[in-house]
């Protein structure tokens, strides 16, 4: 059986970014996996948070989810 033709999503991109309700992109810092001991825990609790992404790089990742807003 053929899988039917058409765009699909960037499961990649779908794991790590959310849409909000008003349409912008959250995402979580990078950094925070290894080598953590080398970093302030000024630095370490900043990245633990999430972030809007720029409306600079916000098409890129709009292009990636077409079944979003």
């Amino acid at each position: 059986m053929r899988r039917p033709k058409g765009i699909k999503t960037k499961k990649s991109v779908a794991k790590r970014f959310k849409i909000t309700a008003g349409g912008k992109i959250k995402a979580r810092h990078s950094g925070m996996r290894h080598l953590l001991s080398g970093k302030s825990s000024k630095r370490r609790r900043r990245l633990g948070k999430s972030f809007i992404l720029s409306p600079r790089d916000e098409y890129k990742i709009k292009a990636c989810l077409p079944f979003t807003r």
